[in-house]
């Protein structure tokens, strides 16, 4: 998803200099307003009044926000005195505190509570917000105060200092500080519409998302399907007014159960087309033209910036620096994960045969057949497991296993904290010393007004003032199996991990301890480690025996279902890693071009791409082009390789700790919250993970955890 933060220099504080000018601000720093967030909040924790902030609100703090930072910038030019860290960086670092304030909790609950009014105001606020980070990173004046510090000696500052520097006047040239008046100029007019597109790109996907339905007229035609999902559907068409029949949205949580377990071919093929045809299906929310709009701007961007494409541009700050570097990765797993996923095929094969079906798979029997496979190898039925994985037990392992690796506890104080939504639940999350390290809100159910998939955002981020830490506050966002009137939130195996794997991110958040913002941020190939080695724990058979307990009897899950979970854990790693694959190489591939063809059609693109890497046609990428929010929104832009590279990291960072014979072992725990967790972006992240591992990744636990060696 496009953050409107991303706009901005770091902003945590408004600093006061002894010698130079400062905007004038009230007595506790805040505008006199009936607007919460123009007051100071007298919430715990100082949390926004969420369910009083209108969206005219927002527009209002947006607009006084940017005007104070404005302020706050020009004292630092008009400063008279010689440029220093001390009067130039540090309140550039600290500026912005009230434009933050508004912009963070706003970006987080316009993807989560997302309505008409904050969509538009959205669209209405990117340009204007990317012209304001534009008119700070193009403002020469304050460059060359920037430039001065950069080129003094730097002994007397500390590490962190020196590379907050090193950040910040990098974000200068990155953003065209050295460009002349006209490319300036120009290079504005990219990022607005840029940034433009990408909200309207994620607009279009939310309402695909959300309002394409599959309606199915006849309860027999839905044999397979597991009855709480049954009732989902008939609550679904019961709301959108078609009583007596059953519905299915393109959220995950909806039409996945349809394409793993109904033996309904034509409604699998109905389901699938509909999912992967998102904004690829003509009309007022298809973004066919916006995705090509897109890769033609970033591309001109970059070659104003002096690159050769959009993916060199954006790497240049990346952990893998080059688009070859990636390419290396990716090349290295594609030719394992195509055999393997020939391999899952022709068991497909075996199994359709056993339905009279002499044909070629599809697309859409992939999900099905492959379930049907692993059963017959395994003895392993999913909807079994899935009886031990109710919600919240599921969240006390998420809790047990923080708790055993960093001594972290949490108290529920969902009452007590404001809510921005009825299911949402609130925790205040205590370091193992007793002091407060972080607030914590979960928010797993789908609704209408969230965009799909999972992902974790913050209130507020980490930061100091006066002296005194100020605690993040942290949510995790997802869109999990809810409950029925009957039934509880059982979860499946891919949701339990998404669960262990989004906490990581929160795991990251809570223990960020940095002065500057301009350091508070890892390389995007790196953001992903946190999250992905904490799924690791996930599965674990220490881990199972505290939360996976039937949700009728409480019994602990029984021995022979854990080996089988084990034993099945690596089955249908081929259509995984290969639909993943896809989707980077696709990513990259656009990103990479050298030149765009005025009629770019990003579908064909796809296909004949995949085409020529010899993908298997019944599988497609993870997300296609219109609907792959990740490239088109903005946040992972020649980026989704991300989540590969950091699983490199992260399956060879969990060796460390079973080569010590103990999941929870306390020294490498300890060392991974030092030299991963904490320091932020301190260092590069290469430099980071060998403080923590002692040497660089290798390839191999990756291969050997997806079973593809």
């Amino acid at each position: 998803m496009k953050h409107l933060s991303i706009f901005l220099p770091a902003a945590a504080a408004t600093l006061i200099l002894a010698g130079c000018a400062t905007a004038s601000m009230t007595d506790n720093g805040q505008q006199k307003s009936d607007n919460r967030l123009l007051t100071k909040s007298t919430n715990p924790h100082g949390i926004e009044s969420f369910d009083e902030i209108t969206t005219d609100d927002y527009r209002e703090a947006l607009t006084e926000g940017m005007r104070q930072q404005k302020a706050e910038i020009q004292a630092i030019v008009d400063c008279k005195e010689a440029p220093t860290f001390a009067n130039t960086i540090e309140p550039m670092d600290k500026s912005g505190k009230l434009l933050m304030r508004a912009i963070m909790p706003f970006e987080a609950l316009d993807n989560s509570n997302s309505t008409k009014a904050s969509q538009a105001l959205a669209e209405e606020m990117a340009p204007l917000l990317s012209a304001h980070s534009d008119e700070i990173y193009m403002n020469d004046a304050l460059f060359q105060r920037v430039k001065k510090v950069a080129s003094a000696t730097t002994e007397n500052l500390t590490h962190e200092q020196q590379r907050a520097l090193e950040e910040i006047y990098k974000s200068f040239v990155r953003s065209g500080a050295n460009l002349n008046a006209a490319d300036k100029e120009r290079l504005m007019a990219l990022n607005q519409e840029i940034s433009t597109l990408e909200i309207q790109f994620e607009q279009n996907l939310l309402y695909e998302t959300n309002n394409t339905f599959v309606v199915v007229d006849k309860v027999e035609d839905l044999a397979g399907l597991p009855q709480a999902n049954i009732d989902r559907a008939a609550e679904m068409a019961r709301q959108q007014g078609q009583e007596g029949k059953w519905m299915f949205n393109m959220q995950r949580a909806s039409c996945n159960p349809v394409l793993q377990y109904c033996s309904n071919r034509e409604l699998r093929h109905r389901i699938y087309d509909a999912y992967y045809n998102r904004g690829n299906a003509g009309g007022e929310h298809d973004s066919k033209d916006i995705c090509a709009k897109l890769v033609r701007l970033r591309l001109e961007r970059a070659k104003l910036m002096g690159f050769e494409n959009c993916a060199a541009q954006i790497l240049d700050k990346r952990m893998a620096k080059k688009p070859e570097a990636v390419y290396a990765l990716l090349d290295q797993i594609w030719e394992p994960a195509v055999k393997k996923a020939h391999e899952e095929l022709a068991d497909i094969r075996e199994e359709m045969k056993k339905d009279g079906l002499d044909c070629e798979p599809e697309g859409w029997d992939y999900a099905y057949y492959s379930d049907r496979a692993r059963k017959a190898r395994f003895n392993f039925d999913e909807n079994e497991a899935s009886q031990y994985f109710e919600i919240n037990n599921v969240l006390k392992g998420v809790f047990y296993v923080a708790n055993k690796l960093y001594g972290v506890t949490f108290k529920e104080v969902t009452p007590d904290v404001p809510a921005y939504e009825a299911t949402a639940q609130a925790w205040e999350v205590y370091d193992k010393d007793g002091s407060l390290l972080a607030v914590f809100y979960s928010d797993y159910y789908p609704r209408d007004g969230k965009r799909a998939g999972a992902w974790c955002t913050h209130f507020r981020s980490q930061s100091f003032e006066g002296g005194k830490r100020v605690e993040p506050v942290v949510v995790n966002v997802c869109s999990m199996t809810p409950p029925t009137a009957d039934m509880p939130a059982l979860q499946s195996i891919d949701n339990v991990q998404t669960m262990f794997h989004e906490f990581g991110h929160a795991l990251h958040g809570f223990m960020r301890n940095v002065n500057y913002e301009a350091v508070g941020d890892v390389e995007r190939d790196f953001v992903e480690l946190p999250s992905q080695i904490n799924e690791h724990w996930a599965m674990e058979p220490e881990v199972l025996a505290v939360y996976a307990k039937h949700y009728k009897t409480g019994e602990v899950m029984p021995a022979e279902l854990v080996r089988k979970i084990e034993e099945s854990g690596k089955y249908g790693q081929g259509f995984a890693t290969v639909e993943y694959l896809a989707a980077s190489y696709v990513d990259m591939d656009l990103h990479t071009l050298t030149e765009v063809p005025a009629d770019l059609d990003v579908m064909k693109f796809e296909e004949e791409k995949l085409a020529a890497r010899g993908i298997p046609r019944q599988i497609l990428p993870r997300y296609r082009v219109t609907n792959f929010s990740h490239t088109m929104g903005g946040g992972y832009t020649a980026g989704y390789y991300s989540y590969i590279w950091a699983e490199v990291l992260d399956a060879d960072g969990f060796e460390a700790f079973k080569e010590t014979g103990d999941i929870f072992n306390q020294d490498v725990a300890a060392r991974f919250r030092k030299y991963i967790l904490t320091p932020g972006g301190i260092d590069d992240g290469m430099t980071m993970y060998k403080r923590f591992r002692g040497s660089e990744p290798k390839i191999d636990a990756l291969l050997k955890g997806r079973g593809l060696k």
